[in-house]
């Protein structure tokens, strides 16, 4: 690795600190430039998950005050966000390098589809949410442990996956759903991240330069994210994640 490709991997872990806290979606930054450093699709993802474990705590700390009083809600999901991260990281793991190569191409591109209408979707689930009460039922539980598995798989906008099924079945403000679904991601991650750290290859010198970027950019997105342009970032996320589809497609 030379000095240059490590400034850009903790660069690449800032922004993708910072746009998790936010809006979701920073594995679109941090995979694609890894893959474009030429490190193999597998180990990337493997080791970006790992890195961005940090970033999900210093976002949590961040949206503390929104989590307060979220314990059940979070112990409730939580568990269908671990044992889909589980069920996707072993997916990850079992399934040939290169059905991943043919996979996460599509992946990316539902991504980008997402980080695209999510200004539609939050005024949808803006008014689908009214008169929703509790915990949200069955059907949500069950739709986050999907979610956890496509986190655990990949991961990229795992996040607006999260925010817009939340937004759907719980009455709370948007601020405290975000809250919760940087909690559920990190849960997601962080299982993952022990499942690979058991079982995978992983690349520490990867894993340490993305998890110091994404601990500065997850706190620093959850105390100012919200004065960010959201067109900004989603326009800088859909052009770093056409750049992986075609690295991955040439690759």
């Amino acid at each position: 690795m030379t000095p240059w490709e490590a400034i850009a991997i903790f660069a690449a872990g800032t922004a993708a600190g910072g746009i998790n806290a936010v809006v979701g979606s920073g594995s679109l930054i941090t995979f694609p430039t890894l893959v474009a450093l030429g490190y193999p699709p597998v180990l990337a993802n493997v080791s970006n998950n790992i890195g961005l474990v940090p970033g999900s705590i210093a976002s949590c700390w961040g949206y503390r005050r929104e989590l307060a009083g979220q314990g059940g809600r979070l112990l409730r999901l939580g568990a269908g966000s671990l044992l889909g991260a589980l069920v996707g990281g072993l997916l990850l793991l079992k399934l040939p390098e290169s059905a991943f190569q043919m996979i996460v191409p599509v992946l990316i591109a539902v991504a980008l589809v997402l980080v695209l209408v999510q200004p539609r979707l939050n005024g949808w689930v803006h008014k689908r949410r009214k008169g929703e009460v509790g915990h949200g039922g069955p059907l949500l539980w069950i739709l986050v442990c999907l979610a956890g598995v496509y986190g655990g798989y990949f991961g990229a906008a795992q996040g607006i996956l999260l925010i817009s099924l939340l937004g759907i079945f719980l009455p709370d403000d948007m601020q405290t759903v975000n809250g919760i679904k940087n909690a559920l991601a990190g849960v997601v991650n962080a299982t993952a991240a022990v499942l690979f750290t058991i079982i995978a290859e992983v690349d520490w010198a990867v894993v340490g330069l993305i998890a110091l970027g994404a601990t500065i950019g997850g706190y620093t997105g959850a105390s100012v994210g919200r004065r960010l342009p959201p067109w900004a970032l989603r326009g800088f996320i859909v052009c770093v994640g056409l750049v992986a589809i075609v690295k991955l497609l040439a690759g």
